[in-house]
């Protein structure tokens, strides 16, 4: 305190006992109080004191919390590695993390930081298995909007027509189109969980981050139409814009598996154990058909060959521009003989007509078969890949499901049809839809498109050998 110069005091000094009892902070308080502050150069010193002490704290302050908000600092947590690889391989790796993760304002930015101590507890006492987004923690459309205009109405690649500003008036979140603009949904696809984190590195990111994880998917769009449609509106739920936790979804899984293992317990006889197994078959292949036939309904919506009074068109043309169909469908009696097209061009004919494309919910992946993928793999001309696809593809069951026009009637097709399965080419092209012998139960061979199969007739075999 020689800084502030003492005060004469008239009193006598304190004695060498009393100042051994007073503490530091007391001592300190006490040579403050001494301090004359009539004395206008102790105010001054006082003034340049605060000031200096001001500018250290909140200098200090404000530097801490620039650095906490680079991608950098960000990078500096094992289990962040993911989450930092990604951005810095998307196109989004100019701007700072905060910029998209918390809301502008000091306020939001404050608040942010306090909650954010919890990871700080996370990465000390154990990191949680997956690092995945909560709906308190979703990228705002407010941050969005920061560098991007909402009257976008054609999209960048200049196919698709999205009316932009009317998906945000109607509060629809960006992220529940577009979650996978930077992270590429890592969580959804299970490829940012503990075990693989340091799989993550600047060369792998090319594979990990496939374009159509980085873009919305025509599940997107479809299962979001479809709910509106039926007079739903799913964005309402926060949860349906982030991906869902796996920690959480293995606890409800376990949680069912007990549930179900103490109904199983209680139950009074195997007989009632087996009806009840019976009855939850049933019921699979009931949600199954279900299914199945939703997604067969909204494939002829698409193409047009079923119209319904709805408030989103389900029709390919509403959204695409470049939609237009191939000349090569349009010559005579392509319907028949489109078969033989699909062989030689399989992987073009499911550029459009593959069902899978348009769900929504993300498969699991693993990493490692990803890292070994080749980055493109040729087609090669395959009847059993064709006859797969055509199994399994709801588009072909649409109409395979179906007689086919030229099979006439049942009475005059089965004195016919052996003129038309003598080779084993044309007997292949039997076995797109039908089975040699009867469907074995659990099977993993995909369900055929018709119950009929040769050996249902043919019981005692075939004069020639069939060729599966």
């Amino acid at each position: 305190m020689a800084f502030w110069g003492r005060k004469d005091k008239e009193t006598e000094p304190e004695s060498r006992e009393k100042k051994k009892k007073s503490g530091p902070i007391r001592r300190l308080w006490q040579k403050f109080r001494d301090i004359d502050w009539k004395n206008p150069v102790n105010r001054w010193k006082l003034l340049f004191v605060s000031l200096v002490g001001c500018i250290v704290v909140f200098g200090g302050g404000y530097g801490v919390l620039q650095f906490t908000n680079s991608p950098s600092f960000c990078s500096s947590c094992h289990e962040m590695q993911p989450e930092y690889t990604s951005f810095t391989a998307s196109a989004h790796n100019q701007i700072s993390c905060v910029q998209c993760h918390i809301k502008s304002g000091t306020v939001n930015m404050l608040t942010h930081k306090v909650k954010s101590l919890k990871e700080v507890y996370y990465h000390v006492t154990g990191v949680p298995k997956q690092i995945v987004q909560t709906e308190e923690e979703a990228v705002s459309s407010q941050n969005c909007l920061q560098c991007h205009s909402k009257n976008r109405l054609v999209t960048a690649s200049g196919d698709l027509k999205v009316n932009h500003k009317g998906h945000i008036e109607e509060g629809i979140p960006c992220i529940t189109c577009h979650s996978g603009v930077v992270h590429a949904k890592m969580a959804s696809r299970g490829i940012n969980i503990e075990e693989v984190r340091g799989d993550w590195t600047k060369e792998s990111a090319e594979k990990l981050m496939e374009e159509k994880y980085l873009r919305p998917n025509m599940g997107t769009c479809i299962n979001c139409h479809d709910q509106v449609n039926n007079g739903v509106k799913p964005w309402k739920d926060p949860a349906y814009s982030v991906p869902a936790n796996a920690e959480e979804t293995e606890k409800k899984v376990e949680e069912n598996q007990n549930e179900s293992a103490a109904k199983a317990t209680t139950a009074s006889t195997t007989s009632t154990n087996t009806t009840a197994s019976t009855e939850t078959e049933k019921t699979d292949a009931a949600t199954l058909a279900e299914h199945d036939q939703k997604t067969q309904d909204i494939i002829l919506q698409a193409i047009g060959k079923e119209q319904k009074d709805v408030k989103v068109s389900m029709s390919c043309e509403t959204c695409h521009k470049k939609i237009k169909v191939p000349k090569s469908h349009k010559v005579e009696g392509w319907n028949r003989n489109h078969g033989t097209t699909a062989i030689q061009q399989l992987d073009k004919c499911v550029n459009c007509h593959q069902d899978s494309k348009w769900v929504r919910e993300i498969p699991k992946e693993d990493i490692m078969s990803l890292l070994k993928m080749k980055t493109k793999i040729k087609y090669v001309p395959n009847l059993t890949v064709v006859k797969e696809q055509a199994r399994i593809n709801k588009f072909c069951s649409a109409c395979h499901s179906d007689r086919p026009a030229g099979h006439v009637s049942s009475d005059q097709w089965l004195t016919a049809h052996a003129s038309k399965a003598k080779t084993a080419e044309q007997k292949s092209e039997c076995f797109v839809c039908h089975d040699n012998q009867k469907p074995v139960e659990g099977s993993t061979t995909p369900k055929a498109a018709t119950d009929v199969y040769c050996q249902y007739c043919h019981r005692t075999g075939f004069k020639s050998p069939v060729n599966n």
